[in-house]
């Protein structure tokens, strides 16, 4: 058993009696339960909680997005339990930064597993996650600024940085500083940019380039 710090925000008194009995049984401690978001924010407030399991639609119809949001910016890992009927509602979810759905009907051993993993920071490739990822179009977007476009465009196109530079009147350091951050951007959606053809590779997929290197 291994000891984490969890909540459970769900309008369904029975879900969170559930979920105090998976947490007896799995050693994690629960420091939170409530039918609201609000509510368990100030149960919690000021407490170590290290993943949050909340569900998608709350009877207090506050909106999906919004709360995970602030579930996610007071710092633990969000965990979507619910009966994963709402596909809309789910892409919402994960793009305000849930780590993962785990729908209702699996074991609470599953969910037990996943709070494990989103305590250690571990990403869950679990078939519902993906599925609504693959799904979602703006998780394949890296969202680059029009200056780091610019700058991948000619830089992926064949110019070095210091030619680059010089083209935008930047200094090579910051023209550096954007591809790198382009990089990242584009790791941490699955898609690998670590050499120069990876980026040009890239700027074709999302429309920044057409045609062959120079």
């Amino acid at each position: 058993m291994e000891h984490v710090r969890v909540a459970i925000v769900d309008d369904h008194e029975a879900v969170r009696l559930g979920f105090a009995g998976t947490c007896a049984d799995f050693g994690f401690e629960l420091v939170g339960s409530a039918p609201t978001v609000n509510e368990l924010l100030d149960q919690i407030g000021g407490k170590d909680c290290e993943v949050i399991v909340s569900d998608l639609s709350l009877a207090d119809g506050s909106l999906v997005q919004e709360n995970i949001e602030r579930l996610v910016e007071y710092g633990a890992a969000v965990l979507i339990f619910s009966i994963a009927d709402k596909p809309a509602m789910m892409r919402s979810a994960l793009r305000a930064g849930a780590t993962a759905i785990v729908p209702k009907s699996q074991p609470m051993v599953d969910l037990a597993e996943a709070i494990k993993l989103s305590a250690k920071g571990a990403i869950i490739n679990n078939p519902e996650t993906s599925a609504m990822i693959d799904a979602d179009s703006l998780f394949k977007e890296a969202n680059l600024s029009a200056r780091e476009r610019e700058v991948l465009s000619l830089y992926a196109s064949g110019m070095s940085l210091k030619q680059v530079a010089y083209e935008l009147n930047i200094k090579q350091s910051s023209a550096k500083e954007h591809i790198d951050r382009v990089r990242v951007k584009y790791a941490k959606l699955g898609r690998e940019a670590a050499t120069k053809v990876d980026l040009f590779k890239r700027a074709l997929e999302d429309g920044i380039l057409s045609g062959d290197l120079l």
